[in-house]
């Protein structure tokens, strides 16, 4: 499920600022960006998140400055050798490839991400603002579940309109049963006449027993049930308070094999229309569901 959190402050001459989102995921995946210099940040950051986020893909990140930045600036040897390799790398697969390549000038290397690190100068520098940062996660943490349960209520309002349309079209498959009995009977009746014509010395009663093992296995009433079941399902995951994105992919699943073997089944134009109907309405659902947490 999408989410979307951000905060501000300052304290002791630095200023920051929060970035905490989500996108879809099938599991929980958390992505953290502070400086390495606020010790202890990143572990309280991934209890919070882990403690409220059940799925997704998500990522924090922390931007800190100082107002007066002279003296903690230094550059960061692991990120420069990285980035210069990165850079050989591609500039000799460009010029491989007859690709022109620009000089890098070392004003644009600085401004690569890791390369230069903003440092306290002091330990006395660093609690207070470790501190106050901590303090800050509980909000931002708040807001962003707050973000995701505002989505929530309105992916509910889409998934109940979906299941609604999903038990109105099982109803409307459940309608054609009569009909579609009266058209097979005929059917096989006609196919029936048609073999005992055609087939010298068959044994009647073994010919009419082969023709009703086929109505048999082309029943769908037992399909049509659990779908009315799976409708039930849905609609309590839906009301439920805890994570249910999993049980939800799962029925999806169920949904799907069910409407796949109605379709294969029907035999029976209307049926067979409604089969397809059900099987588009599904797909959508199915694609709605990789928001739920």
């Amino acid at each position: 499920m999408t989410g979307f959190a951000s905060l501000s402050a300052e304290q002791d001459g630095y200023s920051w600022s929060w970035d905490l989102r989500s996108v879809n995921a099938r599991g929980l995946d958390i992505k953290v960006r502070v400086p390495d210099w606020l010790d202890g940040l990143d572990d309280t950051l991934r209890k919070a998140l882990k403690a409220a986020v059940a799925r997704g893909n998500v990522s924090v990140g922390l931007k800190i400055n100082r107002r007066d930045e002279a003296g903690t600036l230094s550059i960061n040897p692991e990120a420069l050798e990285r980035t210069l390799s990165h850079l050989a790398a591609i500039a000799a697969e460009a010029e491989a490839r007859g690709l022109p390549v620009s000089p890098v000038q070392p004003t644009d290397i600085a401004g690569m991400r890791g390369v230069l690190d903003q440092r306290a100068t002091t330990a006395e520098d660093v609690a207070p603002i470790v501190a106050a940062l901590t303090a800050e996660v509980p909000d931002l943490v708040a807001q962003f579940v707050n973000s995701r349960a505002q989505e929530g209520q309105a992916l509910t309002k889409v998934m109940s309109a979906q299941i609604d349309e999903v038990e109105a079209l099982v109803s409307a498959a459940q309608a054609t049963l009569e009909d579609r009995q009266d058209a097979q009977t005929e059917g096989l009746r006609v196919a029936l006449t048609r073999v005992m014509d055609n087939a010298d010395g068959a044994d009647p009663d073994r010919v009419a027993q082969e023709l009703a093992m086929i109505a048999v296995k082309t029943d769908v009433r037992e399909e049509i049930d659990r779908l009315i079941a799976h409708v039930s399902a849905a609609r309590a995951h839906l009301a439920s308070d805890v994570p249910v994105g999993r049980k939800l992919d799962f029925l999806m699943q169920e949904f799907n094999r069910e409407a796949n073997t109605l379709c294969s089944k029907a035999q029976f134009k209307e049926l067979t229309t409604i089969g397809l109907d059900l099987k588009h309405v599904i797909d959508q659902m199915r694609e709605q569901v990789q928001n739920v947490e």
